[in-house]
């Protein structure tokens, strides 16, 4: 492998936890709390690949929109009252979109970034979320001035794991895609960002199995501290 020069982070599940909003969720809907969380976060993935796929990209609606439409969805799949009545909900929702823009960040982002920069690595977000988005959860979480580059792939209206969203990595950098790290949790990123090109960590924080389609992503971590063993 050739010695990497950036790093890039998946935003969403990995620098902030995107099942953090199931502590509200449960004091919003008692006893449905994490499994809104995760039918939520499920059905906002599905949406960002069948506006992607589907029709060239014609349906493409940025990712605030996505988690909107994706919470509404999961809030009647779970409530049925809630279809016939949204009224009723709209003020839950309006909540948990609202705690969406401010998802806890994991212990270890600060350290990991500090530790890159101090190597002269450059560093950075390359996300589905857009910029409006990105630049609250950045804010919120303390990291204003540990990232080079915030890269949304609203700029290119195609969400990954689309190549043309990966492609933005190396237009950011200026740098090969071999010589940049690409850093996720979520599996189905890491390995298309390993097919694309990438140097990749897979931060496997729940013990889970890797995907079934003949190919690894370069490390496999249980943490984020993990991508400065590349260095």
């Amino acid at each position: 492998m050739e010695k990497p020069r950036a790093v890039l982070f998946d935003a969403y599940g990995t620098l902030f936890d995107v099942y953090s909003v199931g502590l509200l969720a449960e004091q919003l809907y008692p006893g449905l709390g994490q499994r809104l969380a995760v039918l939520w976060r499920d059905k906002q993935i599905e949406y960002t690949r069948l506006v992607t796929t589907s029709d060239h990209g014609a349906h493409y609606r940025p990712f605030w929109d996505l988690t909107e439409r994706a919470l509404r969805h999961s809030i009647k799949a779970l409530v049925p009252a809630a279809r016939e009545h949204w009224a009723q909900h709209a003020e839950a929702a309006s909540r948990l979109m609202n705690q969406y823009r401010h998802l806890s960040a994991f212990p270890e982002n600060r350290e990991v970034l500090q530790a890159l920069k101090a190597r002269g690595i450059a560093t950075g977000i390359l996300s589905n979320g857009d910029p409006e988005m990105l630049g609250i959860a950045v804010r919120s979480a303390g990291l204003e001035g540990l990232l080079d580059h915030v890269i949304s792939v609203d700029t290119v209206r195609r969400y990954k794991t689309h190549p043309d969203a990966y492609a933005l990595g190396e237009q950011a950098t200026g740098l090969p895609r071999g010589q940049i790290v690409f850093v996720s949790s979520n599996a189905w990123d890491a390995l298309a960002a390993t097919w694309f090109g990438f140097q990749t960590l897979w931060v496997n924080r729940q013990g889970s199995a890797f995907e079934e389609l003949d190919t690894q992503p370069s490390r496999i971590g249980h943490s984020l501290r993990e991508a400065l063993a590349f260095f």
